[in-house]
């Protein structure tokens, strides 16, 4: 028993420091979100908060830019998973495969993760100028200068045109999580399938993609969360324009607590977002759930 104790005592005093990071920096501030979110209150230090019950949730639920800030988030999703997750998979197939330079490979698709989120938002603006852009004097050169258009300000072209380069920048970072799917297959599994007389194809299908579940199920929850919560790139790109029509809920939070000083309405889309990111986490816990079927 005294082992046993001291064990405990040991285990405790070395969990304290991370539990208490947890405490000051999740816990603690979530706690106060959520009892923010029933308050309304400017953001003044000192200032007493109003208690207003569900009216924050009430107006922010009832308003027509914040549906359309959860539909520009649903797009963000549907090119999570239409486009990165098959891109980022096959990214991962050739950098695990025996072909040659694939460490060459490997540093070329992470590059662009490497690169801050304001970089990249930059340089695209650049190249899609409609007027200097590289883009447009690409088109212009080869007679399709009819199709050159204003891409980041005009509506739902531009959530999609910031879709698309958020899926070119986390390319790289999303292959590295199926590279650890992937490479953490027993040999001997496809080797034994390969002797069985199994083609590529099938080996891709059957051995895989079942055994690489967990790598689709980490994907899931961070493409998931990351879509609610999108705001850097959308911001930078757009900054929510024209109209707002590009908003997303991360850049509502924003203006709501730092721009109109409406720190309640804030904490409440806050609030929302956590309940959806938690809710959609556990089903796709559940929906990619691998047996252990080795």
């Amino acid at each position: 028993m005294t082992y046993k104790r001291k064990d405990h005592l040991i285990s405790i005093l070395f969990l304290f420091p991370a539990l208490l990071l947890l405490c000051v920096f999740i816990i603690y501030p979530t706690i106060s979100t959520i009892k923010l979110s029933f308050h309304s209150w400017k953001g003044i230090y000192g200032m007493a908060q109003e208690f207003v019950g569900f009216s924050n949730f009430q107006k922010v639920l009832t308003s027509d830019t914040f549906w359309n800030a959860m539909l520009n988030s649903v797009y963000f999703m549907i090119g999570t998973f239409v486009i990165l997750m098959p891109l980022s998979f096959s990214l991962a197939l050739v950098v695990t495969s025996k072909l040659k330079f694939t460490g060459f490979m490997k540093t070329m698709y992470y590059l662009p993760v490497i690169l801050g989120t304001t970089t990249v938002a930059l340089m695209w603006r650049c190249i899609l100028n409609p007027n200097t852009g590289i883009l447009a004097g690409i088109l212009n050169a080869m007679g399709l200068g009819d199709h050159v258009i204003d891409w980041l300000n005009t509506p739902t072209v531009n959530v999609w045109t910031t879709i698309l380069i958020n899926e070119w920048k986390f390319a790289g970072y999303n292959m590295l999580i199926f590279v650890a799917g992937i490479t953490s297959i027993p040999d001997t599994t496809v080797e034994a399938a390969m002797i069985d007389g199994c083609n590529y194809w099938q080996r891709l299908r059957y051995i895989i993609l079942p055994l690489s579940k967990n790598s689709f199920k980490v994907f899931a929850i961070l493409g998931i969360t990351g879509c609610l919560k999108v705001f850097d790139i959308i911001w930078a790109m757009t900054g929510g324009g024209p109209n707002d029509l590009s908003s997303t809920p991360g850049i509502m939070i924003y203006q709501f607590a730092y721009t109109y000083k409406k720190y309640g309405r804030s904490a409440a889309i806050a609030v929302i977002l956590l309940i959806l990111g938690v809710s959609l986490s556990a089903v796709c816990n559940r929906v990619f759930k691998q047996d252990d079927i080795y």
